[in-house]
């Protein structure tokens, strides 16, 4: 079997769940050395136990920002190096009205999704650049382009993502560092649980989603790609 990451490591957060966990268990398929980062300590257990020596977990609270910092320092110390793969897929999914909006919710949302992304991505790119190699795969959504009702949260989230994404690109062209954009339609993941899909017509149902292993699939591929060919941004939609 043909393992292409092997050698690599990554950091994957969000794998507790959903498409973090997908993207972990894909990642490992391949070969990588797995670092899986979540708030939920247990299921990360779980996981790192199922995927074996070369996995290992590390719970963090990413919307608290001493915690991205010790993670930082932890990961280093670990790995000796920063990783060769970071993916940022932990996230939360707020849905509701503009003036339905808390300001809990606001500072949560943007804590976890903007910021926790922004500050991991600034404790490695250093060690990154000076090494010449690295690859950061950001999850994004079809709402970092397109606005929904109800969405203005979730989408001004993801809007900040992808335009931290592109200043990263801009930032990082030349120098060996890859940083990619994937942003998938729906797909179906406990994130959906909350807003009930299968009652509410306005939402997509779960049968018309993606599923967590199609974006998965996509991150490995864009992370095995020669290291002359650097894919920007990828966008996943169910046919």
């Amino acid at each position: 079997m043909s393992r292409p990451l092997a050698g690599r490591t990554a950091l994957v957060t969000g794998a507790s769940r959903g498409i973090g966990e997908a993207t972990a268990r894909a990642l490992a398929a391949q070969g990588a050395r797995v670092l899986l980062v979540a708030r939920g300590a247990a299921p990360l257990a779980a996981l790192a136990a199922a995927l074996g020596p070369s996995a290992s977990a590390h719970p963090a609270d990413l919307s608290d920002a001493s915690t991205v910092a010790r993670l930082a320092e932890e990961v280093t110390r670990t790995l000796g190096a920063a990783p060769d793969i970071l993916v940022h897929a932990a996230g939360s999914f707020p849905l509701g009205a503009v003036d339905a909006t808390s300001d809990d919710a606001i500072d949560d949302a943007l804590a976890l999704n903007v910021a926790a992304p922004l500050r991991l991505t600034r404790a490695f790119l250093h060690a990154m650049r000076v090494r010449g190699s690295g690859d950061v795969v950001t999850i994004g959504s079809v709402a970092d382009r397109l606005v929904f009702p109800g969405n203005a949260l979730y989408g001004a989230s993801k809007h900040a993502v992808r335009a931290v994404h592109e200043t990263l690109r801009a930032e990082t062209r030349g120098t060996g560092v890859r940083a990619t954009l994937i942003s998938p339609a729906a797909t179906d993941t406990a994130l959906w649980d909350a807003h009930a899909p299968e009652r509410n017509p306005a939402l997509p149902s779960r049968a018309e989603m993606l599923q967590a292993s199609d974006v998965a699939d996509a991150v490995a591929w864009v992370v095995t790609r020669p290291a002359h060919v650097d894919i920007e941004e990828l966008r996943l939609a169910r046919s």
